[in-house]
């Protein structure tokens, strides 16, 4: 029986109980959600819609990063019958003014980095909203809403001064939910051979395709979601080699992206042109021959993942055809938002190349006469939001022109030719109005006139500015401060100045866009600016627009930027090379010249599987902790501080000599000490791994060994002085999520004085978003005795002191707790 609206999704998610629902880290924690926690907190939300007057059909605003709190807090709305309007969390303040002032919504649910944009409006923190909730009651008493009331209201990107918000109903999004379903179902009794199946997304909820392949299709099969705001390759492989991804979803752009990667790896070791002649060599072969031809390559995704989920743009043929013959499925999809994502899709195993699929059960689709796609259905929305009020959709017959140009094949798939409306879609899967990039070049100074065309890049396109100037003034300038005005996704990539005095124009004085945009294909403009101005203004104290401004930056601050740049550029950065930056200019050079960089620390997480915990508890009970009493049993003070205390630790000690591990277990509560991982000096830990060549066999054989014992005996992890200190700050959240504690030594290195040195700027970014209790510790007595050489000391010479645990909001400054826990050191 079809269901009345997306409401009875979520007694559906109760089905799954305590399966894991979502996947998403927050600072450098994972966080894990069931989906019996989903549905009771989005009943627990639409408790509070109700105590908080907001009535069936008022407007919520859902802006934040991709967690379960948005997801919930989306059901929770559907529950109550209030009408979701969903921002994308890049959206420019002006933006989000507009529609603020457009939609008039009650509630703004939104991160606490965004608070600022929703104005004066009532405001509910995502990471607050759990416990905000918990004091109200599971059961939902109020009306359930309708298959024709509206769900949400989107936005789509880059609309123009007056934004058009698409109204998408509760049987819009069932319409296409429901067809998939029953296709699922049909392969149901295979689920248990490939459970737990888990999906990476990569695509923001406030899009309708980021929301159907997140909130409704894995929720179909029981599956896990797992989030992640980082699109770095090497953190996007990383993350599906170890969460055991099956399936990626995401836009071409990244696709891209990770193809580069791993061609400039092969670079990098000189051996591309071998794996490009591996890939012809194995074109048209079957799939297991190309599977194990490349196993090394799935290797590094992990052996569980085979498919990439592709849409929002077109994929270009050329990248398609590489992960194909790298025995990869690529399934890829085509709709929009008036047609509420999906009109057609690939059958993961029944796929024609180079198609988009064929049109989904319960929707009909042609070709006009000029080739354009017409859609027609029960998924198409058919009214839109525009000010202020609700507005029917012009329709001929019922069918949606869809703006696309397409062609059908005998068997019925559905091939995209091209764009036909005048929007730029990008590769990132981004809408982008050229009237609204237009407007913002004609506001600078020397610009008479500016027509932007789509410059065609893998199927899809870049915003290109064709500007008329005034004498004296240059393209590059303009451009550059316009795209200050505009949204990341906006900005102009490539621009040119008009060689004549004036555009060809119509009778009407319009400029002949053909003629303009034959020539701009021609000619493919300049590149603009690497444009590391937009992340710099949020996180750098200096000046963007000038490329030859001063970065005002302390070390973790420049470890934050790149950690920003890499992500909203999708490349991998040398930290050896960006600790030297002092411009903008610099950065502009390190970016556009970016490759990735080869690994010299390693992140083993063998130590924590079996039989290793049980051969390290058997080590040091045997050995290390009867050789620490022997040396020099120590006095411990403060063992009352640990009493009330469970779960892992971040320990915070002052560093002494090479045993400090040794005395810091031994003060530890008996079942806490073989759970614990140090870091150690990654410079250190990468010259034992990786020996010089020029020292003897013997030597180096002896510094390999040395490396294996110390890694599995101590469990210690690298954290290194000079180079991927983000990576190690990542490792050292996955050690906590596996319930190790984690011990710094935050100096940085050993004393030569026996005096506390100063902490460390990265033990607060660790404090505050390991999440957390910080315990300080000292050890004192033990300098004396390694000064004085003695081999054996009196017992309780040294003491180790332990100081009251301590938890830092994320929201505090880095170098400020540093200098807190160096205080509370000193003072123990």
């Amino acid at each position: 029986m079809p269901r009345e609206s997306i409401a009875e999704l979520v007694s559906d998610l109760e089905r799954y109980g305590e399966r894991s629902a979502f996947i998403f880290r927050r600072g450098y924690r994972s966080v894990r959600w069931t989906y019996a926690e989903v549905a009771r907190i989005a009943r627990q939300f639409s408790v509070e819609l109700e105590s908080r007057d907001v009535r069936h059909g008022d407007r919520v605003i859902l802006l934040g990063e991709n967690c379960a709190e948005w997801v919930a807090a989306f059901l929770g709305c559907a529950l109550h019958g209030a009408v979701a309007v969903p921002l994308d969390r890049g959206s420019a303040p002006d933006f989000v003014a507009r529609i603020v002032e457009q939609v008039r919504p009650t509630l703004a649910v939104c991160a606490g980095e965004s608070s600022a944009l929703v104005g004066s409006l009532p405001v509910i923190y995502l990471e607050e909203l759990r416990s905000l909730v918990a004091r109200n009651s599971s059961s939902v008493t109020t009306v359930a809403p309708s298959r024709d009331d509206t769900l949400e209201i989107i936005f789509t990107s880059g609309t123009t001064a007056e934004p058009k918000g698409v109204v998408i109903s509760h049987g819009n999004v069932l319409a296409n939910l429901e067809p998939l379903e029953r296709e699922i179902a049909k392969y149901s009794r295979y689920a248990t051979l490939v459970h737990p199946l888990r999906f990476l997304s990569l695509l923001p909820l406030s899009h309708v395709f980021g929301q159907f392949l997140a909130i409704f299709v894995p929720q179909a099969l029981g599956a896990t979601v797992v989030f992640q705001d980082s699109l770095n390759p090497s953190e996007v492989i990383g993350t599906i080699r170890r969460q055991k991804v099956n399936v990626c979803i995401a836009v071409p752009h990244i696709l891209t992206s990770l193809k580069n990667y791993i061609e400039r790896e092969y670079q990098n070791r000189g051996r591309l042109d071998d794996f490009r002649n591996g890939l012809r060599k194995t074109e048209g072969r079957h799939f297991a021959v190309r599977w194990w031809k490349f196993r090394h390559i799935h290797s590094k995704f992990g052996w569980r993942f085979w498919a990439f989920i592709s849409g929002g743009s077109a994929l270009d043929e050329v990248d398609e055809r590489f992960w194909s013959q790298l025995a990869f499925a690529v399934i890829q999809g085509y709709g929009l938002t008036e047609t509420t994502s999906l009109v057609s899709v690939n059958h993961p195993f029944k796929r024609s190349k180079r198609s988009i699929g064929k049109t989904l059960p319960g929707r009909e689709l042609k070709l006009a006469d000029d080739g354009e796609i017409l859609v027609r259905g029960e998924n198409v929305a058919n009214r839109y939001w525009q000010n202020g009020a609700m507005q029917a959709a012009a329709e001929a017959d019922g069918w949606f022109p869809t703006g696309d140009l397409g062609a059908l094949d005998a068997e019925g798939n559905l091939y995209f030719k091209g764009r036909k409306k005048n929007v730029i879609v990008t590769r990132a899967g981004m809408n982008v109005h050229p009237e609204d990039l237009e407007r913002a070049l004609r506001m600078q100074p020397g610009v008479r006139d500016a027509v932007v065309v789509g410059l065609p890049i893998g199927g899809n396109a870049e915003p290109c500015a064709v500007l008329l100037l005034q004498p004296g003034y240059g393209a590059g300038p303009a451009v550059q401060a316009a795209n200050q005005t505009l949204a990341e996704f906006q900005r102009i990539t490539h621009y040119f100045a008009w060689p004549e005095n004036d555009f060809p124009r119509t009778p009407t004085q319009k400029p002949l866009i053909g003629i303009i945009d034959k020539y701009a294909r021609s000619h493919g403009g300049e590149a603009a600016s690497g444009g590391v101005d937009s992340v710099l203004a949020q996180l750098a104290h200096t000046d963007p627009s000038n490329p030859t401004s001063e970065l005002n930056l302390n070390s973790m601050e420049k470890v934050e930027l790149m950690a920003a740049l890499e992500s909203h550029y999708q490349v991998d950065l040398s930290e050896v090379a960006f600790s030297e930056a002092n411009t903008v200019q610099d950065l502009e050079k390190i970016v556009r010249g970016s490759e990735s960089q080869p690994a010299v620390h390693v992140y083993p997480s063998w130590p924590k599987r079996w039989p290793f915990p049980w051969i390290r508890a058997l080590a040091y009970w045997a050995l290390a902790y009867p050789a620490t009493l022997l040396l020099g049993k120590p006095r411990v003070a403060g063992t009352e501080h640990l009493h009330d205390v469970s779960g892992p630790l971040l320990l915070v000690c002052n560093h002494v000599t090479i045993v400090d591990i040794a005395y810091v277990l031994s003060a530890l509560p008996p079942a806490m000490r073989t759970r614990v991982a140090p870091a150690m000096q990654g410079e250190m830990l990468a010259a034992m791994r990786n020996p010089e060549d020029s020292k003897p066999w013997w030597r180096r054989t002896i510094d390999k060994i040395e490396y294996m014992l110390i890694t599995a005996l101590f469990n210690v992890f690298p954290l290194p002085q000079k180079s991927a200190v983000l990576k190690s700050f990542a490792f050292a959240g996955e050690n906590i999520d596996a319930g190790y504690s984690v011990l710094v030594f935050p100096e940085g290195r050993r004393t030569q004085d026996g005096q506390l040195s100063q902490f460390q700027t990265g033990v607060g970014m660790l404090a505050a978003r390991l999440r957390v209790p910080v315990v300080p510790m000292r050890i004192d007595g033990l300098f004396e005795a390694a000064k004085s050489q003695k081999l054996f000391v009196r017992p309780n010479q040294i003491i180790v002191r332990i100081g009251d645990p301590i938890r830092y909001p994320e929201s505090d400054d880095p170098a400020a707790i540093a200098h807190d826990l160096e205080r509370r050191v000193r003072e123990l």
